[in-house]
């Protein structure tokens, strides 16, 4: 059993939620954005669907550097919606099977990434899954709840309830 096994549980039911989100993204609105500093739903929407398999090709190397024509050019844009659910598929089982031969060895030695040649995030690769891997994901699926709300679209449950969504309610009726 993998030394990571309630991480790689964690994965799954957080891909779960992340999917419920994802299937709601509009297609006719994937290049929206509500603020021009801010990415278009479809990039949003497809950099959430690849973050977990995205970190754990690059946790698998002690240094990765970002190459500057990627700090240049942003998240990739998603096209449709079945593409996204796929993007999101793939990465999740990328990042399960990192995960499933991360010992605690690997996970205890420095990672490190940078852009051009200044050092962004060095820390113990462990540590990397939880705040770059998941943290980093959880962050986006919340940005993405607020494009859906602005955009009226209904928003899932995450935790719980949403204001369009109450569990609850069934169970009481």
């Amino acid at each position: 059993m993998s030394d990571f096994a309630a991480v790689i549980a964690e994965l799954e039911a957080e891909a779960a939620i992340t999917g419920r989100v994802l299937a709601r993204i509009p297609e006719e609105h994937l290049s929206w954005k509500p603020h021009d500093k801010s990415m278009t739903l479809g990039q949003l929407a497809m950099h959430i669907a690849q973050i977990p398999g995205n970190i754990a090709a690059m946790l698998e190397v002690d240094h990765f550097e970002v190459k500057p024509e990627r700090l240049a050019s942003g998240p990739a844009v998603a096209q449709n919606n079945q593409e996204l659910m796929a993007a999101h598929q793939q990465s999740i089982e990328k990042a399960k099977q990192f995960l499933a031969h991360l010992t605690a060895e690997k996970a205890a030695q420095t990672w490190k990434m940078s852009a051009m040649g200044k050092t962004l995030i060095e820390m113990p690769r462990g540590a990397a899954v939880r705040t770059v891997m998941l943290n980093h994901w959880y962050h986006h699926r919340g940005q993405a709840t607020v494009y859906l709300r602005l955009l009226n679209v209904p928003v899932p449950i995450v935790y719980g309830r949403s204001a369009d969504e109450n569990p609850f309610e069934a169970a009481s009726a």
